[in-house]
């Protein structure tokens, strides 16, 4: 796809001139009669994501871009670029308004990222003609193209139905990832589990059986990078039954798996020098006569005894089991990212994932990094007088809270309970776009690849 996306033949190409609301006058100013006074026929104001065609001699001799009411060129983000491949001409393009380095490489990113359609299941789909670009010189392309590659690489993983990703097709996803990469990858399964006793119980209802993917890739000298992604495929939410509502958007449950695998997509294809390890408990929370049920004591990895209050709180126990095997090899860092909670949604919305860490300066280095990245977190805190909502009378804790409140946070601080001293960050996200824009259509979404790329390499150079 990219072949068609890129050219690097800038001959036949057009130009296209982007500009902000409080730039056109001055751009017009610089145009002939003729493009002046199309401009001002069409009303064109330089909105937000408007593209206007220019006539030369009776023919298509250029475009327009408008930015709205950007501040300047300098805080262009992907999303400004995105769906102009559809929106105009199927011809070479090239830029003809000079930006600085970073927007330069964003422009290219949504350029391309905007391209992206989930098509494996319809009928005679086929890639049609689309327009292409001239990458700026200024642009850091081969970021751009890796980072375009491992957001659809995430979001077909997530937008593909549970039919066609269970825990073996998600394992296979990452199996062909290490092979891609010359990386290793080991998937545990059957008896091989017994060291994941909560991941087994989780998945026990279901004919597709669990799996401990275990993925590494790069040199042993280098500081380790251990990634940890919720795989649940599938979440009826076990004998807590969710209404069907619920239910419907479950396919997407594994959206912590996705981007994990996007984000080590992304580190191994830009060389990052990290030893990479990437974990995740793939299973599905089905109903049956196996299914782990409410009141059940079960014993973790870590030998911490957890009572199940709610089947439905099933993510953050296959999570506890896959970060006490990451706690063990003590690596520099541990990022975990999982679709975990309705409240993270409620408290943020779907845009913007919550992070949580037991270094504070990571989630505020990781914020600072997103918003530069168009790739937005927000923290929130590792509240300990919460702690006591995680009691259980009968086990060392419970997997749910008796109150309604502070869900986001709870499920944090349980997962901290299985780990160590090692600098850890909890991703709290929603992998999913609910509403049609340029570039983000409805459907799965890859959040915090590129921030969580920028905070490995500057901690990593």
């Amino acid at each position: 796809m990219y072949d068609m996306l890129l050219s690097a033949d800038p001959g036949e190409s057009l130009p296209l001139w982007i500009v902000t609301e409080g730039q056109l006058p001055g751009w017009l100013e610089r145009q002939s009669p003729e493009v002046c006074g199309w401009v001002r026929a069409h009303g064109f104001q330089a909105e937000r994501h408007r593209v206007l065609t220019l006539p030369v001699q009776g023919a298509v001799g250029g475009a327009v871009l408008g930015l709205g009411p950007l501040a300047g060129l300098e805080a262009l983000t992907p999303w400004h670029a995105a769906g102009l491949t559809e929106r105009l001409p199927a011809m070479a393009w090239h830029l003809a308004t000079p930006l600085p380095a970073q927007a330069a490489t964003h422009f290219v990113l949504g350029w391309l990222m905007g391209a992206y359609r989930m098509s494996r299941y319809r009928l005679g789909a086929s890639e049609k003609a689309r327009a292409a670009l001239i990458p700026p010189d200024e642009a850091d392309l081969a970021y751009a193209v890796a980072a375009a590659r491992a957001t659809a690489l995430a979001r077909d993983l997530i937008n593909t139905p549970a039919n066609d990703m269970g825990p073996q097709e998600l394992a296979e996803a990452a199996l062909d990832l290490a092979r891609e990469h010359a990386g290793r990858c080991q998937v545990l399964t059957g008896g091989e589990l017994a060291g994941f006793p909560l991941l087994q119980a989780v998945g026990a209802a279901s004919p597709r059986v669990p799996r401990l993917i275990d993925l590494r890739w790069g040199e042993r000298s280098a500081p380790q990078v251990t990634l940890v992604g919720k795989g649940v495929c599938f979440d009826t939410g076990g004998l807590d039954l969710k209404p069907a509502a619920a239910m419907l958007l479950m396919k997407k449950d594994m959206g912590g798996a996705a981007c994990a695998l996007g984000l080590a997509d992304l580190l191994m294809r830009l060389r990052a020098p990290v030893q990479l390890r990437v974990l995740i408990p793939a299973v599905e929370n089905a109903v049956g006569g196996a299914a782990y049920r409410p009141g059940d004591v079960l014993r973790s990895r870590k030998g911490l005894t957890v009572e199940v209050g709610n089947t439905d709180a099933e993510g953050r126990l296959v999570l506890a089991d896959a970060l006490a095997a990451a706690e063990e090899e003590r690596p520099d860092l541990i990022i975990d990212l999982a679709t975990l909670t309705g409240a993270a949604r409620t408290a943020l919305g779907p845009e913007l994932p919550a992070v949580y860490s037991n270094r504070p300066q990571l989630t505020d280095q990781l914020r600072r990094l997103g918003e530069q990245e168009a790739d937005p977190v927000w923290p929130l805190p590792l509240w300990q007088g919460y702690e006591e909502e995680l009691a259980s009378k009968n086990a060392d804790l419970g997997n749910v809270a008796a109150t309604p409140f502070a869900g986001s946070i709870i499920a944090a601080l349980f997962l901290a309970r299985f780990l160590g001293p090692t600098d850890w960050m909890h991703i709290d996200l929603y992998a999913w776009n609910a509403k049609e824009r340029p570039g983000r259509p409805v459907g799965a979404e890859a959040q915090c690849l590129r921030s969580l790329y920028r905070l490995i390499r500057a901690r990593y150079p």
